[in-house]
C-alpha cells in the first residue's frame, strides 16, 4: 500500500528494495524556502542494520501490510519479552532488539501492539499517553512562578521528564511515550 512520507511514524513497517524497514523515528523538516522533507531512521529487519532515508514530504512510500495485534506484557526473562493475546491466549517471546528502549515502558499488563511479519515479532507501538509516579524532583526554586518553568523529575520506571513546579514526588503523571513529554496530571 502506498502512502506519502509524511504520513509515516514510529513502529510502521515499508518496504524498501524488497526489504522490509521498521522505522525507528521520522521527523518532517519545512524549512521557510524549499521543499518539505522527512527523515526516517529505519532498521532492516532482515539483519537490524540501522539506514536513514530523506524523502519528500509528498513522495510515495510503499507501506508493507503486516499483521498487528494488541497483546498484554506478561514478563521478561533471559529469552526476551513475552507477551500474551488476550482473546486466544497465544503467547509471543520478542526479542530485546525489537523492544529497544521502549522496554522501560513495559509493566506488568500493559496493552501494545505487536506487528508480526510471517509470525515474527518485527515492531511494537505503545500507547500514546501513559500513566507513571514520579519517584524524586528537585524542589521549586522560590520566585520560579512562571507558567512556562519545568523542573526535571525521575519516575519510578527510571525516565527523566521535566514536569511543572506544582509536582512532587509520589504524584501520578500522563506522558507521551513518543518523546517522554509531561502531558497533565493523572486523575486517579
Amino acid at each position: 500500500m502506498k502512502v506519502i512520507a509524511s504520513s509515516l511514524r514510529k513502529g510502521n513497517v515499508v518496504e524498501l528494495d524488497n526489504r522490509l524497514y521498521v522505522v525507528l523515528t521520522a521527523t518532517n523538516f519545512h524549512p521557510g524556502k524549499g521543499t518539505p522533507t522527512t527523515q526516517i531512521d529505519m532498521r532492516r529487519i532482515s539483519d537490524g542494520v540501522k539506514v536513514s532515508e530523506r524523502w519528500r514530504t509528498t513522495e510515495q512510500v510503499e507501506r508493507a501490510h503486516v499483521d498487528e495485534r494488541e497483546y498484554d506484557f506478561l514478563y521478561e526473562d533471559g529469552e526476551g519479552f513475552h507477551f500474551m493475546e488476550p482473546a486466544t491466549y497465544e503467547q509471543v517471546t520478542v526479542t530485546p532488539d525489537v523492544v529497544g528502549d521502549q522496554k522501560v515502558f513495559l509493566t506488568d499488563g500493559i496493552k501494545v501492539f505487536l506487528k508480526t511479519y510471517q509470525g515474527v515479532a518485527i515492531a511494537i507501538e505503545l500507547p500514546a499517553k501513559l500513566t507513571v509516579e514520579i519517584a524524586e524532583t528537585e524542589p521549586v526554586v522560590k520566585g520560579q512562578t512562571a507558567s512556562s518553568s519545568y523542573k526535571p523529575a525521575t519516575c519510578t520506571n527510571g525516565i527523566r521528564v521535566m514536569v511543572p513546579p506544582h509536582i512532587g514526588a509520589g504524584t501520578r503523571i500522563i506522558i507521551s511515550t513518543e518523546d517522554n513529554s509531561y502531558v497533565e496530571r493523572s486523575k486517579d
